[in-house]
């Protein structure tokens, strides 16, 4: 019998793994010991919006990215837990693309459905992971931020890394920005459009953040944006204020130059440019490292850490997402059956093996087609595995399909149409007011505010 757990971060991908053990436990079972670290003051992970930018009040990096007047960019349905419902936490079937409030709540009322807060530590910050080759267990160190105090490493048996990989900010330089006389920051800094009301943007990116942020700020009064981009553009069918242009080059106070030889005076520049894995309590053999990829290279399927720890140390997470809720959902309830023995694992050979060909076939996809049905076989492989304690079928790819159309169709639209949940056939309605309108974003507005 396992003796101990230690789960680090107590956002959506470490309280699922509380719930699964939570549930056992309360279905008269035998599990370990749990403990959770936190740094943060509550739960929810990147869902907890915090106005704070750069430190928290001890001294850590600020963890939250979320910023002020989000709205999911994907239909609720590709990430409504099959075994909780929209419908059973609100009580009726509500529109397609809540703000951020309303998935929250609908996330607290899944962990609430289990007795877990009892295992988290909050404002606790892990320093140190080592793994003990002659004991084969951990040693983890962590750091109490209100008390100020480092505590001696604990003994466990196993280790859950949740802390996510949405955090970190990527952050690269151009020529001259040193000298830029406006704004500049990254999109982790990003807290509320209304800063850039009347200012002109320069948005370096052209994945979802700068996606959405161009969307944020031109529905609060930017007076035009530019987003550039390293690769290729993102092609939708902007609005006049928006502009897409090959990747800045240098800046000459606040003209920017760009590769097609066209230049621009903004007022503002952020950096769209992604996230860093990073893992820095964790000692060398045992740290992820790779950019964010659906299929991170060592892990066998996605979840344990092959190249040390002995098994021992799984991800939980770590993948670039379509599905989100769900798939955080299905590995936590893999690596609970795991680490309770029910798992038929293959040996160290078969494993690698099978990683590395999900690895080659992640390299091989073309477009967000295929990679939507990459991740939908992925969840549905780690399901099949789960047997009758997942029995359900988490393919929705026909919605992200769909919605990929829709954004290609109208990018200021696809917001404001509608899904049928996969779990209980129900059709969402209409929101009340268009996405571009809606300037409340507040749980109460879009619960019960009428046209």
């Amino acid at each position: 019998m396992v003796g101990k757990i230690c789960i680090i971060g107590g956002g959506p991908s470490g309280l699922s793994v509380l719930c699964w053990f939570a549930k056992l436990k309360r279905e008269g079972k035998v599990i370990p010991d749990l403990v959770c670290y936190e740094k943060q003051t509550s739960f929810g992970g990147l869902w907890n919006y915090s106005w704070r930018t750069g430190s928290e009040e001890h001294g850590e990096p600020v963890h939250g990215s979320m910023y002020r007047y989000l709205w999911s960019n994907g239909p609720k349905e590709c990430l409504e837990f099959p075994h909780y419902t929209f419908e059973q936490h609100y009580g009726k079937a509500i529109p397609s693309f809540p703000p951020r409030e309303v998935l929250f709540d609908y996330l607290k009322g899944r962990w609430n459905q289990e007795d877990i807060q009892k295992y988290i530590k909050f404002s606790t910050v892990v320093r140190d992971v080592v793994y003990n080759k002659a004991t084969d267990d951990f040693t983890v160190s962590v750091k109490d931020l209100k008390k100020d105090q480092v505590s001696d490493g604990e003994r466990f048996d196993y280790v859950i890394v949740a802390s996510g990989h949405y955090s970190v900010p990527n952050i690269p330089t151009f020529a001259g920005i040193e000298k830029f006389p406006g704004r500049v920051l990254h999109a982790h800094d990003f807290r509320d459009a209304n800063e850039f009301a009347g200012k002109r943007l320069l948005l370096i990116g052209a994945s979802y953040s700068a996606e959405d942020i161009a969307l944020q700020c031109l529905k609060y009064g930017a007076k035009s944006i530019i987003c550039t981009w390293r690769s290729k553009p993102m092609g939708f069918t902007w609005p006049k204020e928006v502009d897409e242009r090959p990747l800045v080059q240098r800046f000459d106070g606040k003209v920017a130059h760009f590769k097609d030889g066209s230049e621009a005076e903004v007022d503002v520049v952020m950096m769209c440019t992604g996230y860093l894995h990073k893992y820095d309590f964790l000692r060398e053999e045992l740290r992820l490292k790779s950019r964010n990829v659906l299929y991170p290279p060592g892990l066998y399927k996605g979840i344990v850490w092959q190249e040390g720890g002995n098994g021992k140390l799984l991800y939980c997470g770590v993948q670039d997402q379509y599905y989100t809720y769900t798939m955080f959902d299905v590995c936590a309830l893999w690596a609970v059956k795991y680490i309770q023995g029910e798992m038929n694992v293959p040996d160290k050979k078969t494993m690698e093996s099978d990683w590395k060909a999900w690895v080659a076939r992640n390299k091989t996809l073309k477009d967000g087609h295929e990679e939507i049905d990459f991740q939908t076989d992925y969840v549905q492989d780690l399901a099949r595995d789960c047997g009758s304690d997942y029995p359900y079928d988490l393919d929705v790819s026909d919605i992200p399909h769909t919605w990929k159309g829709h954004k290609s169709n109208n990018i200021l639209t696809y917001r404001d149409q509608s899904f049928a949940s996969k779990f209980t056939g129900v059709q969402s309605p209409i929101h009340h007011t268009n996405f571009m309108y809606a300037l409340d974003d507040s749980l109460e507005t879009f619960m019960h505010q009428k046209k």
